[in-house]
């Protein structure tokens, strides 16, 4: 992907390198109802750390998680308003990764600013946290372990950029070393921002209502509907992205695909126990996710990626 163009995001908060220390408390774009993890989400876990290397009796431990800890939790985070700027925008300091990361995001701010227009709408663009191992959020501590998340309560996305190096990897979500393995960087930098329109769109509140009220199996039904539109949300900012700069090469699309069929959780539970569990499911089989990141790039509309009201995900 050709990427040079794109306007650089002053909305980083580079934390790499300052370590930090908490409990893990919550991944993607929601918090878990009834208060703990359920069954399904404790393999999902497991199979997480199984592909990382991390020993998860050091997060099990520490996970309980509150569905109506926003308050709580935004007071516990000691990050202060002016954090991010203080260390965006640096120019010549900033590496390569930071580098990349800042022109998506920027090019997200963009399109997605249009696009909100578009509706009538303004949009308000989050902070991306890149750390290292382990940092602060306002939905608990983050850990590298997790994989990037979105966290509404802040409005912040956060990404430990090893987890590049896992996509190429230990995921293989795309080809160890390709240039189109950028494109697969982008599309996870995508899906965490689609979350955060659908915080802006009210999508995740009325989520996490219906997950209240839900079964475990239920709730994790209605998570993958909330990821799979990220997948879509993701495409549809491909979709501008590309009318606006034709920045897509031959083989970005492929790896696009590859990478999101890799993080499928049909994929990721084979992988780590030979067999796949639906009801755990919180992310969406690989089939879906890849369906769904080509109708948005398909369709370049948020109405295409309608999860909710689909009758087949």
């Amino acid at each position: 992907m050709r990427w040079d163009e794109f306007r650089r995001s002053q909305n980083i908060d580079d934390r790499r390198g300052e370590g930090g220390a908490g409990a893990w408390r919550g991944t993607g774009a929601l918090p878990f109802r009834g208060g703990r993890l359920s069954i399904g989400s404790i393999i999902f876990l497991l199979i997480i750390c199984w592909l990382l290397g991390i020993n998860p009796l050091e997060l099990i431990g520490g996970s309980d998680i509150s569905t109506d800890s926003g308050q709580t939790d935004q007071a516990r985070y000691s990050g202060s308003p002016g954090e991010a700027n203080s260390r965006a925008g640096t120019g010549g300091s900033q590496d390569q990764t930071e580098q990349f990361v800042a022109a998506v995001l920027g090019e997200t701010e963009d399109r997605w600013t249009e696009i909100f227009q578009g509706h009538g709408q303004t949009y308000k663009a989050p902070t991306l946290v890149l750390f290292s191992g382990v940092t602060r959020s306002a939905c608990g501590t983050a850990q590298s372990a997790m994989g990037p998340f979105y966290c509404p309560n802040d409005q912040r996305i956060y990404l430990d950029t090893n987890f590049f190096r896992d996509i190429e990897t230990k995921l293989r979500g795309c080809q160890v070393g390709s240039k189109t393995c950028q494109f697969s960087q982008a599309y996870v930098i995508a899906h965490e921002v689609g979350h955060h329109v659908q915080n802006l769109l009210g999508i995740l509140a009325r989520a996490r209502q219906q997950q209240r009220n839900a079964s475990d199996s239920e709730a994790n039904r209605i998570q993958v509907k909330v990821e799979l539109q990220a997948d879509c949300l993701a495409g549809v900012w491909a979709n501008h992205s590309e009318e606006k700069w034709k920045f897509i090469e031959p083989g970005d699309i492929e790896a696009a695909l590859q990478t999101a069929s890799a993080i499928g959780d049909d994929m990721l539970q084979k992988r780590a126990q030979g067999f796949a569990v639906p009801d755990s499911f919180t992310h969406g089989t690989s089939a879906q996710r890849t369906r769904w990141f080509t109708t948005g790039l398909k369709n370049g509309t948020i109405e295409s990626c309608d999860t909710f009201a689909a009758a087949q995900l």
